[in-house]
């Protein structure tokens, strides 16, 4: 399996690649396409999927009989931390270069960036003047093309004693060298797609490390790639939410962009679109208001974002005895300070689901002296109140170029994601009933 999630990295460079990758597996599997701007007619047993932006997309299964009325989301998110090329994107520095003007992305670790090879992708909307419309198109320029260099030792003798990284002077990429035209940049993407430059009206454009996955270790027990957070969990919720069923409520997959931002636009996990699609699912099959509310009610939600494992080299900065390894199952996430949705409920139904399968599971918290990051999970609960747990798989290097992760934790969550959708949940006061399909 992971072979196939690394295959699914390399051609997921962008949040834009990774969902229409998700789209086309789903489409493959038999799911029909859905659009927000269009009516939906919705059927038991139907399963369906909607996007938003081209980087979000909630896919649904409806089962057969509804029994125990509700929903079982799993939700991760497409986006990862780099660098976003500005409208004006080239820059001369003394005739001699051509560099691009970027500006950061999400918390990544600028260093990681340095001397490798990287390249462009993201999308382009183009205008069709006879038809008088503009269309959206998939950008990668999938060759060696640009990149930062680090300033030399001689230059810099304190690059060893802690480096402020200067994200307008130092972490701008090398395009080109003298006789760079001015808008080669833009011919390349109109080159990319098959359209006149005069034609490029805008664009969403990042940098993407072109290093490739490997495996490695002693036994062959890790993996490194760059965007592992989260596309290990997009890939591994998604394999698990297309192995899973259950006939008596309905089964969510969902991957939002701009977790790495805040989530606040809307596409992202704070934007209505989970609600949204939810509450017409819920009217398209004949259901009342109060149906929906007792649904959310009985509902459950996973939020999954990986977490950090013990650093081999600094394991005094992970808590005492919650902590987690690589390849040791599947990290449970608490936060007194909520910035984990996870409490003893939502804990316990995770657990038991887990334990029935004889799946691993370990427990993170953050020292009590540093401060967490946040997640999805709590962010989707200010649109929808339901249990909800934050779990993730263990990696190092976290929001690096070039991250690093257990082989065993992506088939535990497979397992995990798909007992989680083979199960229906009943809510009885402060008593929740678990069922197996």
């Amino acid at each position: 399996m992971i072979q196939q999630f690394q295959d699914f990295v390399q051609k997921s460079p962008t949040a834009f690649h990774a969902i229409d990758n998700i789209r086309l597996i789903l489409k493959e599997k038999g799911f029909h396409e859905l659009y927000e701007g269009q009516s939906w007619d919705i059927q038991q047993r139907g399963c369906y999927f909607v996007t938003r932006n081209g980087s979000s997309i909630i896919a649904f299964r409806v089962g057969n009989t509804l029994n125990h009325y509700g929903f079982q989301i799993a939700a991760s998110h497409s986006d990862s931390p780099s660098f976003k090329l500005k409208e004006n994107a080239q820059l001369e520095v003394r005739q001699k270069y051509t560099q691009l003007n970027t500006e950061g992305y999400g918390g990544m670790i600028c260093s990681s960036w340095l001397d490798r090879p990287l390249s462009i992708a993201g999308r382009a909307i183009v205008q069709d003047k006879k038809a008088n419309k503009l269309s959206t198109h998939l950008v990668q320029i999938n060759r060696d093309l640009v990149l930062i260099p680090n300033l030399a030792i001689h230059m810099n003798r304190q690059t060893n004693d802690g480096m402020a990284w200067n994200k307008q002077v130092d972490m701008l990429p090398l395009f080109g060298g003298e006789g760079t035209e001015k808008e080669t940049l833009k011919s390349m993407i109109a080159e990319n797609i098959g359209c006149d430059k005069e034609d490029l009206l805008g664009s969403d454009l990042f940098l993407y490390s072109r290093t490739p996955a490997s495996v490695w270790g002693a036994k062959n027990e890790f993996f490194s790639c760059g965007r592992i957070d989260d596309l290990e969990c997009a890939f591994g919720s998604l394999m698990g939410f297309l192995a899973g069923d259950c006939h008596d409520n309905i089964q969510v997959f969902a991957c939002f962009d701009n977790e790495e931002v805040g989530s606040g636009t809307k596409q992202g996990a704070a934007s209505t679109f989970l609600s949204d699609t939810l509450l017409r699912v819920n009217s398209c099959l004949g259901k009342s208001q109060e149906d929906f509310y007792r649904a959310t009610a009985a509902s459950f939600l996973l939020s999954c974002d990986n977490a950090h494992a013990v650093h081999p080299n600094h394991p005094e900065k992970a808590d005492a005895n919650n902590c987690c390894y690589m390849n040791e199952g599947i990290v449970i996430k608490s936060h007194a300070g909520q910035k984990y949705t996870s409490d003893g409920v939502s804990i316990a139904i995770f657990k038991s689901i887990c334990q029935n399968k004889n799946i691993p599971v370990q427990y993170y918290a953050n020292r009590s002296d540093s401060v967490s990051g946040s997640t999805l999970g709590n962010i989707s609960m200010s649109q929808l109140s339901m249990n909800a747990v934050d779990i993730g798989l263990a990696q190092l290097a976290m929001h690096s170029a070039y991250e690093t992760a257990g082989v065993k934790d992506l088939d535990y969550l497979i397992d995990a994601c798909k007992a989680f959708f083979s199960t229906s949940m009943e809510l009885d006061h402060q008593d929740i009933t678990l069922y197996n399909n």
